[in-house]
């Protein structure tokens, strides 16, 4: 019997490795050995970084728990993430287990720490997904509802109330929440929180970001428990009435009535705002004067107004109680003061709604009257890191809004750059008196301004693609008015009230707030106050924020190190190109840049909704105007066929303006002489345009897309979804078989044939 080595091809042999020389294997044991050298010494070097710049280990925890959220939410399938928390468990037992701790314990707890911190940011935002997560319906539906009154918002300006309805819904095993929008004309009273109420609504599914880098409204809704959004359609009926004599919400509302009864017009809204958190009935020029002159955040419960409030308090009960001496020698008042406080910034905080933003302030109040009562230092950063963490640790989804990293980014620069040795040496000098003093103040005011503004601007870039570029300042006025005038004569007033005393005090309100809304509309009415950017690249943006916590946690000179990824972030966002082609995710929707200052559109669209969205996603601050008016292009009742020149290139463009049937043959002949085809229904197989075909079957797959002409770059909605609740992917058997309407082709006479005479570029064109 012949043994196996015999029956091997001889090929076989011919293919085996040879046996190494003594000598070769030398050489591969020296290279060995080198390698490892070298990674003993990347180690060493991290070990003295750390010995030599002494950090804050706490600080940079709480940034890896924030980046254990950011990075499931980047994550785009559950694999993924399981393997994540995998690698993240491997690291940390890894370097607990061989980083030896006696020669390189810093690095033992830096690589340990942040893979756990890491890892436990992942894990919090996934079980708060699961646990509080909701499904939308699935399409667009008229349902008869009927349920409970959860939540009453007023909309003064938009005439309208804004409900949250628990119902039952036909397609979902359990009672949801729904968010009905009810006018006025059809509010027949008592709809209040409590109250059983029966109506009819036009519901929608939460809505998947329309365009790449447009606001994500189903995510939000998904953490805010929202299965549908929709409107009222005829009369509501009370079934039976609240039950509930008082509630937070109804103390509210009460709250900002009196307030707009004592001082009428533009004014009164904006105090009814401060006062409750109310903001309604703010006129949408006076909002949009505030957000185009960087004041937004005055409007909204946040820092800014718990901190006036809790300082306000702090002070006046400390100085009340060192008036006495009886009680001044027998209590601390630092700490009676602390508590005033605190009761006060807790009971503004739920009068308000108790919204993230002002739990998120009223925790920060609350530590720094804490620091206060126990005569640590209230502003560092370790009391920023402590509510940061307490927020994520509850509502972790909030690391992912602008309130959150707008807020925390605001009092981080502000910490950061007060900390600063060339700051303190500013502040330590000698003073010669007071106008040299005022003359210092007035500069620290202005520089903390600019710090904040750079700051803030791309975060205000990022999620809402324009920001105004003199709102340092702008706030430089603002905020101390509103600190230090308006909120405490909106105090005094309120008590005055009581006595019928506060007339006086709402005058001097009132020219306060005429004095704020005078510099918003003054600042947003001055040339190139506001500036748009088409949505930039993610990793820009990470990038971005790990320069500037870079810059702000560490320090010492090692700090300015964060400047070059903050400033390559910045050269990043600056350049990116504004799309050439914006296509809503029904294909209803199409918008064409770099046409000149104004957007080329398919379709205007209903409301102002759709033309600030199309404008803000292209970046541009001009106005939207008809395809069928625009001179590149030849429309007729069913397309619209356009040219338009990128470089050397000329590109055509053919979009579908109705459902009509088309003869096939027509239709693919006007494809073929296409590059791009875009239309919101299902066009056939014989559509083959040179580039792409945007129809309803491939919209599905995707959602909204831009794209850029000359590089041939597509960004889709899809791309950053994921298997995330909040994003509904088509149904397989309804990908590619919807059916097209087949009316009658329109032969209405002396109209263009566009679909036959879309013109063809030439070989050198192409």
């Amino acid at each position: 019997m012949a043994s196996p080595a015999a029956d091997r091809p001889a090929a076989d042999y011919s293919a085996a490795e040879p046996v190494p020389e003594p000598g070769e294997r030398a050489r591969h044991w020296d290279i060995r050995a080198r390698l490892s050298s070298m990674l003993d010494g990347r180690i060493d070097a991290a070990e003295r970084f750390l010995d030599a710049h002494p950090f804050e280990r706490g600080l940079w925890l709480v940034v890896a728990f924030a980046a254990g959220i950011v990075l499931w939410v980047a994550l785009p399938f559950r694999p993924d993430w399981i393997a994540a928390l995998l690698a993240l468990g491997a690291i940390a037992i890894l370097g607990l287990l061989t980083v030896n701790a006696e020669t390189r314990p810093h690095l033992r707890l830096a690589v340990a720490g942040v893979a756990i911190m890491v890892a436990a940011g992942e894990v919090t935002i996934w079980t708060r997904s699961t646990l509080v997560g909701q499904p939308g319906i699935a399409r667009p539906q008229v349902s008869a509802l009927s349920g409970v009154v959860l939540e009453r918002r007023e909309e003064p300006a938009k005439a309208r109330a804004r409900l949250v309805l628990r119902v039952t819904l036909e397609a979902l095993p359990d009672p949801v929440r729904v968010r009905v929008n009810l006018p006025y004309d059809k509010d027949p009273g008592e709809v209040t929180e409590g109250a059983r109420i029966a109506l009819r609504a036009r519901l929608m599914p939460p809505a998947a970001p329309m365009l790449p880098g447009a606001y994500d409204f189903a995510r939000r809704a998904w953490f805010d428990g929202l299965a549908a959004t929709g409107t009222v359609l005829g009369d509501v009926r009370v079934i039976a009435r609240s039950d509930r004599d008082t509630t937070l919400r109804s103390l509210q509302r009460s709250l900002a009535e009196h307030v707009r009864a004592r001082l009428g017009g533009s004014s009164g809204t904006i105090a009814a705002a401060f006062a409750s958190g109310d903001r309604g009935a703010i006129a949408t020029a006076d909002e949009d004067a505030m957000r185009d002159a960087g004041l937004t955040h005055l409007l909204s419960i946040s820092g800014l107004h718990v901190s006036a409030l809790v300082g306000a308090v702090y002070w006046l009960v400390a100085r009340l109680l060192a008036l006495v001496p009886w009680v001044a020698l027998r209590i601390r008042v630092p700490l009676a003061a602390a508590l005033a406080g605190a009761l006060a910034g807790l009971g503004y905080t739920l009068l308000t709604g108790a919204e993230v933003p002002t739990i998120r302030s009223c925790i920060g109040a609350l530590l720094v009257l804490g620091a206060l009562a126990l005569g640590r230092d209230p502003l560092s950063m370790r009391m920023v890191a402590v509510g940061g963490f307490i927020v994520m640790l509850f509502w972790p989804d909030a690391v992912l809004g602008p309130s959150f990293q707008m807020s925390f980014a605001a009092v981080i620069a502000i910490i950061a750059f007060h900390s600063a040795g060339p700051v303190r040496s500013f502040l330590a000098g000698e003073h010669h008196g007071p106008v040299v003093r005022a003359a210092r103040s007035l500069m620290m005011l202005l520089a903390t301004g600019v710090v904040i503004e750079l700051a803030l601007m791309p975060i205000g870039l990022f999620h809402f693609h324009r920001a105004g570029v003199y709102g340092s300042l702008a706030n430089v006025i603002a905020i101390p008015l509103t600190t230090f005038v308006t909120m405490p004569l909106i105090g005094m007033a309120l008590l005055l009230d009581l006595t019928g005393l506060g007339g006086p005090v709402w005058w001097l309100v009132g020219k306060s707030l005429d004095l704020l809304l005078a510099l918003a509309h003054f600042v947003a009415s001055q040339p190139g106050a506001v500036t748009a950017m088409p949505p930039f690249e993610a990793w820009s943006y990470v990038l971005f924020v790990g320069g500037m916590l870079w810059l702000a946690l560490w320090a010492g000179k090692v700090r300015l190190l964060g400047v070059l990824p903050a400033g390559l972030a910045v050269t990043a966002m600056v350049l990116t190109p504004t799309p050439d082609l914006l296509i809503t995710g029904d294909g209803h929707h199409v918008g064409i840049a770099n046409e000149g200052p104004d957007l080329i559109v398919l379709r205007m669209g209903r409301g102002d909704y759709m033309r600030d969205n199309l404008l803000e996603l292209a970046g541009m601050e001009g106005n939207l105007r008809r395809l069928d008016e625009w001179p590149g292009a030849r429309c007729n009742d069913d397309f619209c066929a356009a040219v338009v020149q990128r470089g050397d290139r000329r590109f055509t463009l053919l979009m579908a303006r109705s459902r009509n049937y088309i003869d096939d043959m027509a239709l693919a002949a006007a494809c073929e002489r296409a590059d791009i085809v875009v239309a919101d229904r299902r066009l056939p197989a014989s559509c083959r345009p040179r580039m792409l075909k945007a129809d309803r079957s491939y919209l599905a797959q995707t959602g909204g897309i831009s794209v850029d002409l000359a590089s041939g770059r597509i960004r889709t909605v899809a791309e950053t979804q994921g298997q995330h609740g909040w994003y509904r992917w088509p149904e397989p058997h309804l990908r590619f078989h919807d059916m097209q309407r087949r009316d009658a082709i329109r032969t209405a006479p002396g109209s263009q044939n566009v679909v036959g005479e879309a013109p063809a570029p030439s070989a050198q064109e192409r």
